[in-house]
């Protein structure tokens, strides 16, 4: 993995044209251009608000539920975007695969870094929000790049396991979706974990994701820190998850040129 990191490092001028060349592509011929990576979650937000605030009550510990919402679909949607488009990201760029010789891992990784680029752009929002309803920031703020850091660890693994996957079987981009649809249900993205039985917390925060967003929540909003035995908990499994979607990565990577 050390030698991988070296290697990404070395192309890192590679790395940035993909980002670079992804980012046009996205919003190339396009009226608002990177406003949509604004608009798409703040939408969400509206629309769930609206749901959960007229139909369905969630507790939300006194928070303003738009400002709690949209600070669980930030990272989620961060999550799963960046797990769709690495899925893709090999088959996207196969004429680079199997003609020119460097790190293959530049292109999950530019993937999420894509991205990346429109968690930043949205969280603007969240600062605006916050500004709005009168959330009072405090220290724990700073711990936010922390949640993130545990983020792209998972990302990064599971990315690069579904995208070489989905060189082998193109059915896998569908199950990334449909996994997502369902693993969202399993975090706390539009409820807090508060709703979860006590018996069931410590199975729930197995799920790095929960341990995660309830982070992000935690030291954004709350201005508290995010208990440490699920916080390391879940930094342990998306290390894991890194490390082994390293090792199959390299594994299936002489395979790629002929599966494309």
């Amino acid at each position: 993995m050390l030698l991988t990191i070296r290697g990404v490092i070395e192309y890192r001028e590679l790395l940035l044209s993909l980002v670079i060349r992804d980012v046009k592509a996205r919003y190339k011929q396009s009226f608002l251009g990177v406003i949509w990576a604004i608009l798409n979650p703040l939408a969400m937000m509206l629309v769930l608000s609206f749901v959960f605030t007229r139909f369905i009550e969630v507790p939300t510990e006194g928070l303003p539920y738009p400002v709690f919402l949209y600070c669980g679909l930030l990272p989620w949607n961060f999550f799963a975007t960046s797990l769709s488009s690495s899925a893709m990201s090999l088959v996207n760029n196969a004429h680079l695969v199997t003609k020119v010789s460097f790190p293959r891992e530049v292109f999950p990784i530019s993937a999420i870094l894509v991205n990346l680029v429109d968690f930043f752009l949205a969280s603007s929002v969240l600062f605006g929000l916050l500004l709005f309803y009168g959330v009072r920031l405090t220290f724990t703020l700073l711990l936010a790049p922390l949640m993130l850091l545990i983020q792209l660890f998972l990302t990064a693994g599971v990315g690069m396991v579904s995208s070489a996957m989905n060189l082998f079987y193109r059915d896998v981009k569908h199950i990334v979706n449909l996994g997502m649809m369902l693993w969202m249900y399993l975090t706390p993205v539009v409820y807090p974990t508060s709703l979860v039985p006590e018996r069931y917390v410590p199975i729930y925060m197995l799920n790095p994701m929960a341990v995660i967003i309830d982070g992000y929540r935690k030291v954004i909003l709350e201005g508290c820190l995010p208990n440490s035995v699920h916080l390391a908990t879940a930094t342990l499994i998306s290390l894991i998850v890194l490390l082994v979607g390293h090792i199959l990565f390299k594994k299936w990577e002489p395979l790629f040129a002929e599966m494309i």
